[in-house]
């Protein structure tokens, strides 16, 4: 054999040995599920010493949603409410739940991690770094190409390293035991059914793996695991050796004849659930973009509070029964940028195609989620309201007073939309910003500023300060977010 032929044998024999060595992190089995321990709403939001709860959904859509969702939480760090005890409060304070899907958890995910410390570098340090360039840069580098030819680590695995090297900086679940007071849900989607996967120890526990060694990185990147240019992540399901049983709110419909109709979407999640606890037919979980099941991250707060309203109807305590006020503020980052294909005969091409076929379904669930949050909201208040009328005070019938039992809560749903926008020139720019890893700081300003000024003009907003026998104090408001750069 030549000397060429030599070195080019050794070189083929470090790769393929490099190649064998690549592996992605496992996440460990537990062999006993305990519903009361664990990074799950149980154990972190305390609601019986709160009259409030405010929940934030944060959408997908790259950057554009990271910069969206970053400028709901600077809005709230900055507006001081002052309620009627004289209490000063800030309203970022109040947030006890935030659900994040695709670019939406980065955002969600480092707050969970760093709290207030997260307004001092994620503007410059995520939001205005390039970070889909430093992605397409590790597919040319040829140190990773071993690792990206190895069945067990793919492009989304070297997505998590980066993601965990500029961000996350290594921790896992169990760094955000600290904060008892707020849950953070990042969510996925199971490529082979399709279910939403959330990144709490509920959906671990029905795989019977601990939540708590798994890096933050590594649920953003699955949450953003775009299909086709990115590669899913893959989880070990252990499901059926840690005597896991599904939470005994889902259960208590599960064997009856006839349901609720207000308990269809949790009928369905304990579905999904029983579907995830079978490892040995299903021993790996591949997971991929959140927003293929639900790009709002809305689902689990609508699937919340259908299971409320039914233990209401059926005479049980709920885990919201100390609560007066639950204010939703869904931070719809969707855009749906109008194209000229109507104008050709021609059709549109596979690429071009493939991506409006995409986002369209999203685009509508992301109006069905809001639109259902209304009606829930509507329905309580109606229930209510039929509740202390005169009619309904003289009236023993059983079954009418079943049919309007309903949380005694006020609901606010709040949008957070482009479309909300009075400036229609700022909603056009906002609106064709892409869906990538990478934006302008100019976009990125004006998107943070945006969304500042869609919170404070809207109605329900207005009507949530006036309830509550509050207001913005003033000198909060004054610098309320970067001036857009127009």
């Amino acid at each position: 054999m030549s000397r060429i032929g030599v070195l080019q044998s050794v070189a083929l024999a470090a790769l393929l040995a490099l190649t064998g060595c690549a592996t992605r992190p496992i996440n460990p089995p537990i062999t006993e599920a305990d519903p009361s321990t664990g990074y799950r709403f149980a154990t972190r939001t305390n609601l019986k010493s709160r009259d409030d709860l405010v929940v934030l959904a944060f959408s997908g859509g790259g950057t554009r949603a990271a910069a969206f969702s970053y400028g709901v939480l600077e809005f709230l760090k900055r507006t001081e409410i002052v309620r009627s005890s004289g209490e000063k409060v800030r309203l970022l304070d109040e947030v006890g739940v935030i659900t994040g899907v695709s670019g939406g958890s980065f955002t969600a995910l480092a707050y969970g991690l760093y709290g207030d410390k997260l307004f001092a570098n994620y503007e410059q340090g995520f939001l205005k770094r390039n970070v889909q360039g430093e992605l397409i840069a590790g597919l040319f580098n040829p140190t990773l190409w071993p690792h990206l030819w190895s069945t067990n680590w793919g492009r989304s695995e070297m997505a998590a390293e980066l993601y965990d090297r500029i961000l996350f900086h290594g921790a896992t679940f169990a760094d955000l035991e600290p904060n008892k007071n707020l849950l953070v849900l990042a969510s996925a989607t199971d490529i082979s059914t399709g279910a939403r996967m959330i990144f709490d120890q509920n959906f671990f526990d029905a795989m019977c793996s601990n939540l708590d060694a798994v890096p933050l990185s590594r649920a953003a990147a699955a949450s953003s695991a775009v299909p086709v240019a990115l590669s899913p992540i893959t989880i070990n399901n252990y499901g059926g050796t840690c005597n896991y049983s599904p939470l005994a709110a889902l259960q208590t419909f599960a064997g009856a004849t006839s349901q609720p109709r207000t308990i269809e979407r949790a009928a369905r999640e304990l579905a999904e659930l029983q579907a995830l606890a079978d490892g040995k037919n299903r021993p790996y979980i591949h997971l991929v973009d959140g927003g293929v099941a639900d790009n709002v991250g809305m689902r689990a707060v609508l699937v919340t509070l259908e299971m409320t309203e039914a233990l209401q109807r059926a005479g049980q305590p709920t885990q919201f029964d100390n609560l007066r006020r639950i204010v939703v503020i869904m931070v719809n980052s969707i855009s749906s940028p109008r194209t000229r294909w109507d104008e050709s005969e021609l059709p549109p091409g596979v690429v071009s195609l493939a991506v409006k076929a995409s986002g369209v379904p999203m685009d509508h669930y992301s109006y069905e989620s809001l639109e259902s949050l209304k009606d829930t909201e509507a329905r309580w208040k109606l229930m209510r309201r039929l509740r202390q009328s005169a009619a309904f005070a003289g009236n023993t019938d059983p079954a009418v007073a079943d049919d309007l039992k309903s949380p005694d809560i006020d609901i606010y749903a709040i949008d957070v939309s482009f479309a909300e926008l009075k400036d229609k020139a700022e909603f056009e720019y906002l609106n064709n910003l892409p869906t990538s890893f990478v934006l302008p700081a100019e976009a990125v300003d004006r998107l943070r500023t945006a969304a500042s000024t869609i919170i404070a003009d809207s109605p329900e907003f207005q009507r949530l300060l006036k309830d509550i026998g509050a207001r913005i104090v003033p000198e909060a408001v004054s610098n309320a977010g970067p001036a857009a750069a127009h």
